[in-house]
Formats: structure tokens, sequence, C-alpha cells
């Protein structure tokens, strides 16, 4: 009978294709994964992994092996931390990867009923604009928009990730004439943005109420790589750019920024949690999880962050008596 921390060793070692990384994850040296895995290999009568300086990587044999243990090792490993903490009190650290502006403004306000709630989990949380590894990386979990599903990571839907432009009251004060069509904003000064990921500029277009499509032909005035820079730029009327709803709600409503071509929006997907598939979470994961869903649908922000809704609209109408 193999011990669980020579399957763990092994798993984690094939998972990140390094003894040294996998050590660091389990909380081991180096010596005691590679003694663990050799140990698997004599058991077994089968060599599982190929060394080189460089790296390891799995044998026809470690592959089909690591597929017939992979869902049974997670159920295993869940259903140990859960003992050990307590299914009543989730415990454990929550490494998250979420959006800074996102983050900030709307899922840490919620941390401290969440803590209420779970004293004996601690977050560490990773405020960044890109894409993470779940698995190799270590994450919990990533809270977000855009994320390629990799094979093994399921994504739970929160709200849509709806574009719109904007520009400043200021800036409008400028302009003689408000587009009233995507393809006339570019006859404004633009704001990009460029993306961290593909290092492109970022490209939109643009649905309108009956479905209709428009290509956004968004000058490149100015280029920025963070939305929160985008945004404050776009305060400062430097230009119209295209963000976020959620990222731009609270300036639309204090008047600091106004929507332009307001029945049109840009489609991004959606919002998500995204997390490794387990047939049983870690408690401190799925705890988290429901509580995140709950939330979202308590306070209605998948209403609010749907730029679909009638009350964007009226926003057209307040820039025309600005303008008077």
């Amino acid at each position: 009978m193999e011990t669980l921390a020579n399957l763990e060793s092994f798993a984690k070692s094939a998972e990140l294709r390094s003894f040294s990384e996998a050590a660091r994850r389990l909380g081991l040296t180096p010596a005691a994964v590679s003694r663990n895995v050799a140990t698997l290999e004599r058991n077994l009568g089968v060599r599982l992994l190929q060394r080189s300086t460089r790296r390891i990587t799995l044998t026809e044999a470690g592959e089909r092996f690591l597929d017939s243990i992979g869902g049974s090792l997670d159920t295993l490993q869940s259903a140990i931390e859960e003992t050990a903490s307590g299914a009543a009190e989730p415990a454990g650290v929550l490494r998250v990867s979420l959006s800074p502006t996102l983050g900030q403004a709307y899922i840490l306000p919620l941390l401290p009923d969440f803590l209420r709630r779970y004293p004996r989990v601690r977050p560490e949380w990773h405020f960044e604009s890109r894409q993470v590894d779940l698995v190799h990386e270590g994450y919990d979990l990533a809270i977000g928009g855009g994320f390629e599903l990799s094979p093994g990571i399921v994504a739970r839907g929160l709200a849509p990730a709806h574009i719109v432009a904007v520009a400043s009251p200021a800036y409008l004060q400028g302009v003689a004439d408000i587009p009233g069509h995507p393809e006339a904003l570019g006859q404004l000064r633009g704001i990009a943005m460029r993306s961290t990921a593909t290092g492109r500029i970022r490209k939109w277009t643009m649905l309108g109420p009956e479905g209709e499509q428009a290509a956004v032909a968004l000058n490149e005035d100015i280029v920025m790589n963070d939305p929160a820079s985008v945004r404050e730029a776009t305060r400062l009327g430097l230009g119209v750019a295209l963000l976020a709803l959620p990222d731009v709600l609270t300036d639309l409503a204090e008047g600091r920024l106004v929507r332009l071509v307001p029945d049109w929006h840009a489609d991004a997907g959606m919002i998500s949690l995204y997390y490794a598939s387990r047939r049983l979470l870690p408690g401190k994961t799925r705890v988290f999880v429901d509580f995140l869903i709950e939330r979202f649908r308590r306070l209605g922000y998948a209403e609010s962050f749907d730029a679909t809704a009638r009350r964007e609209l009226r926003v057209r109408g307040s820039m025309r008596k600005q303008k008077r």
C-alpha cells in the first residue's frame, strides 16, 4: 500500500515538472520529494518520471498512472483537510488571484463578513491583471474575466463582463458633436489599452440594441496597459476609453465620467470564479465560492454590471442637456 506522501510527491512533481518546486509546495526538501518518487517507482516496478539536469518529464507509464490516481488523490487530500480542520470550521491559507479594479471595489469589501463567518481561513490575495496558472502557481482560485480554460479548471459565472465607452464631462465640453454611433468614436482623442498577455492593443466590436455590430476604431493617442490607469487618464479629461462597466459604475453615478453611445456595448464574456475541478473542494475554497456567489446574487451585481440595463440610457439625455 503506497503512502500518501509518495503519491503526493509524484503527482506534484509531475504537474510542476520540478522536484524543487514540488518540494516548496508540499513543505518538504527536494531530496525528500525525489526519495518519495523513487520509492514509489521501486514499489511499482516501473519508471514514472524521466530526470534531466533541467527538468523532469512523465514517461508513458507515468502519464497513465497520473491519470488514474488524479481524481482519487484530490478527493483523499480534500477529505484529510476537511477532517483535520473540522468540517464545520474551514481553515487554511486561501490563495486568490483577482483583478485589481474589480477586486478592490467589489470583492475586498466583502472580506470582513467572510472572516467573521470563517475566522480560521487566512486570505492571501494577489491583485494582478493577468491570467494565472492555478495549478502550477498554487492558487486556490482566481476571479476575473477572459480566462482560457485549461484541462481540469472550471468556471462559475458571477456577472457579465460588458465594455462601455466613457469620457469625462470636461473633455466632452470641447467636443462639437457627441458621437451617436461607435464608428464615430474615432473622431475623438482615444485612450487605448495594450494587453499584458498578448502585447497588442485591445480591439472591440460593439453590439447595438437590436444585436447589430460595429467595430470601434478608437484612436491610439494615449496607450496604457492597466485598466485603473486608463480610467484615471479618462477622469483627467485626456480622451475617450473603453472600459469594463464595473470599473466605472461609481464614476458614472457620481458624474466623473459619462457613458457615450449608451445603446452599445462590447461583450467580454463573464466575470467568473475559476478553480481546479475536484469532486470534493477543500473547505476553505468551497465556502468562499458559495459565499461570493450568494453575495453577488444578494447585491444584484449581475444586473448592475449589465450594460443593456435601461437605467444606463439616461446618460445620453443628460449629456445633451449639458451640451445645450
